[in-house]
């Protein structure tokens, strides 16, 4: 053997490793199945499972997003609403019914004292819901808090005028006038802020019910997933010279079904949450405002009463919460039809009697019969008509409140269905397509 042969180096093999990171390995495994026409099949293959499967996944969690959004709506958003407009009432009503049998003089009126405890009665249940339905750590819950506390105090500065007026002493007049500023500054703005909380949460409860983030997503994915099965069959068309593949064919047709459900019950909650909101919560929302402040001009007339301070603070105070609440009632009234409309109208003849009797009893007090002032302000017919006009409001209240209920109702009707068929449809269509692109894989084996 040549000594050359002998001193010539062997050849290794080259064994170094493939160069750059797995995940950039694997992308050029990917790429290079363009090349063929296995590959791309199979490139298409996953591209259909992909949106397929992420489609199955998103309509699911749209139509669960959208259940539970309205389900929060209705039982506990527009609830907490009317709770807080109920304190809210309740607490006035409290403080003008006290007022009232503060100024018959020793022992209160039966009727009286049985409304004020009723009133009570109302403002502590509400509270007790309200404080279950309402976030902790936000406004409501403290403004909750708050009632709970204030309330008990406000309850023993009643007694305790009671107690004295029941004894004929003038100190009673003081613990009243006390306990009427602690409700008036303090339960009442309280009840206020709970009451605004409610509104914002109604109005966060719509846009949870209403799901767009998801909506939109789940819509996407549907418009893509149409459009690579329509793609992907064009391109089967040509390749292969077969005009359908009866599997990918079938798989639209599922995406279709799919698309047009999950459209149409997702369009069809949206319209009932539109029909609840501005025939049902608004409405109502309104209503407990015009209650508030009718409520309020009641309180003001016992208070001016009580004080025996003639045109004060107090009477202003009547005379702006009235101008408010028929400028209310009577865009309501344009704004409202049926029963609702109708109890509108009556609330707003009736507090206009009331106005009217009003004046009588300012008459009376400015011209110095204080006594026949008082008789005519607690008496049954002044009475009557008031209770009339806020009676007619809550009536009013009732109807839009139903049909609130029956709007939402209807808004989650079908989407449990969706919950559960949404993803079971895009599986079936991600099996359709498995069948349809293998059945061409196979022809390259």
């Amino acid at each position: 053997m040549p000594t050359a042969q002998l001193d010539r180096p062997r050849a290794t093999p080259d064994v170094t490793p493939p160069t750059g990171s797995r995940a950039g390995r694997v992308l050029r495994r990917v790429g290079a199945l363009r090349h063929t026409s296995p590959g791309r099949l199979q490139l298409i293959l996953a591209a259909l499972l992909t949106l397929g499967l992420l489609t199955g996944l998103v309509s699911g969690l749209a139509a669960r997003a959208a259940q539970t959004g309205t389900a929060d709506l209705g039982g506990r958003a527009q609830p907490l609403l009317i709770e807080a407009e109920t304190i809210y009432s309740a607490l006035a009503d409290a403080d003008t019914t006290a007022a009232q049998a503060f100024l018959a003089g020793g022992l209160e009126p039966t009727a009286l004292t049985a409304r004020y405890d009723d009133d009570l009665r109302r403002a502590t249940d509400a509270l007790a819901s309200a404080a279950r339905r309402a976030p902790a750590g936000g406004a409501a819950a403290d403004a909750v808090h708050e009632l709970a506390t204030g309330v008990a105090r406000y309850t023993a500065l009643v007694a305790t005028a009671r107690a004295n007026n029941r004894q004929g002493l003038p100190v009673g007049s003081a613990y009243l006038s006390a306990a009427s500023t602690l409700n008036r500054d303090t339960l009442l703005p309280q009840a206020q802020t709970l009451f605004r909380a409610a509104q914002d949460e109604v109005g966060a409860g719509y846009d949870d019910a209403r799901s767009p983030v998801w909506v939109t997503l789940l819509v996407l994915l549907l418009a893509a997933l149409l459009l690579a099965l329509l793609l992907a069959q064009r391109y089967l068309s040509r390749t292969t010279h077969r005009t359908f593949n009866l599997p990918l064919v079938a798989a639209t047709v599922v995406t279709a079904v799919l698309a047009l459900g999950a459209g149409g019950l997702l369009t069809h909650q949206r319209a009932s949450l539109r029909a609840a909101d501005t025939d049902g919560s608004a409405p109502v929302a309104r209503l407990a405002e015009a209650r508030i402040l009718a409520l309020r001009t009641r309180g003001d007339e016992a208070l001016t009463l009580a004080a025996r301070s003639g045109k004060g603070a107090y009477e202003d105070d009547f005379d702006a919460a009235d101008r408010q609440v028929h400028d209310l009632l009577d865009k309501l009234a344009v704004d409202l039809n049926g029963p609702a409309a109708s109890s509108v109208g009556d609330a707003t003849q009736r507090l206009s009697d009331y106005a009217v009797a009003h004046r009588k009893v300012r008459a009376l007090d400015d011209g110095g019969a204080y006594d026949a002032a008082v008789d005519l302000a607690i008496g049954d017919a002044t009475s009557g008509t008031f209770g009339a006009a806020t009676d007619a409001i809550g009536a009013a209240m009732d109807d839009r409140k139903a049909a609130f209920t029956h709007e939402i109702g209807t808004a989650g009707r079908g989407l449990g269905v969706l919950t559960v068929l949404g993803p079971l449809l895009a599986l079936l269509g991600c099996a359709l397509a498995v069948v349809g692109i293998r059945a061409r894989l196979e022809e390259y084996r």
